[in-house]
């Protein structure tokens, strides 16, 4: 498969993202998207540097990039077309059946992005149907790679999972930024810089753990008995920390289940 134009039917914020990244690899020509929003559509056009001027029915790609509930309207007098094309769908809980019986296509992909593709270092799930040939799976694969990291599922029952960890998780970690700066500038610290050094101290910890560190190992490493660290430990753990993260991931992946259902 050459390289393709993609056509994205909305223009949203996760659309920008990832067109973001793609648009590296495929070139702002062969980018485009339609949204019933100008504002929307122009920002997409804005932010990520997309010129192509094609239709829908010249799109070797198309990516279903709006809220799942808008989905049937978005794509309404238009079957007759989609039902030819490579389908990329990023609608959270919508399945690849409910995927092929509105589209009419076989060949879908399935994926799961977050918001960091907007910066490259986004991560996203991805699965597809039998019908994707290999050589389609791999510009996907390409297209992905230029947003961040990926990770293929084979059971699709994973992707409400993947919804509630890595599509939610980074609202989640804001938040967690957020509570420790907060935490900092109730102490006395300025709060940019109580920003600053939240946000780096995310990241740092975050690759240490991608270079294959175990969490709970590192934890000890930097908690000493009777220090500093561990009173902030026995904070958390009083208050529920851990528990309330994982309940917050059990009840993001519950919903994604529930949006599959409708």
């Amino acid at each position: 498969m050459n390289e393709p134009k993609i056509y994205f039917i909305g223009a949203g914020k996760m659309a920008t993202a990832l067109a973001c990244g793609m648009v590296k690899v495929t070139g702002a020509d062969s980018i485009t998207a339609f949204d019933k929003s100008t504002e929307a559509f122009e920002a997409f056009v804005r932010k990520t540097g997309a010129a192509g001027t094609f239709t829908v029915e010249e799109a070797g790609i198309v990516f279903l990039a709006v809220k799942p509930q808008h989905l049937a309207a978005a794509i309404a007098g238009r079957e007759s077309i989609l039902k030819d094309k490579l389908i990329v769908s990023i609608l959270a809980g919508t399945r690849l059946e409910q995927l092929r019986a509105k589209t009419g296509s076989e060949r879908i992909v399935r994926v799961m992005p977050n918001i960091s593709a907007t910066i490259g270092a986004g991560v996203s799930g991805v699965i597809k149907t039998d019908a994707v040939s290999n050589a389609e799976f791999a510009v996907i694969e390409k297209l992905l790679a230029a947003t961040g990291v990926y990770e293929y599922f084979g059971e699709e029952y994973l992707f409400d999972v993947v919804t509630a960890l890595s599509g939610s998780g980074p609202a989640f970690v804001f938040e967690f930024i957020k509570a420790l700066a907060d935490g900092a500038v109730t102490a006395g610290m300025p709060q940019a810089q109580a920003l600053r050094l939240a946000a780096a101290t995310v990241v740092g910890a975050g690759r240490m753990v991608q270079m294959g560190e175990d969490p709970s190992l590192l934890r000890n490493q930097v908690m000493s008995p009777g220090g500093t660290t561990a009173e902030g430990i026995r904070e958390l753990e009083k208050h529920g920390f851990r528990s309330a993260v994982i309940e917050a991931v059990i009840a993001t992946a519950r919903k994604s289940q529930e949006l599959g259902k409708k």
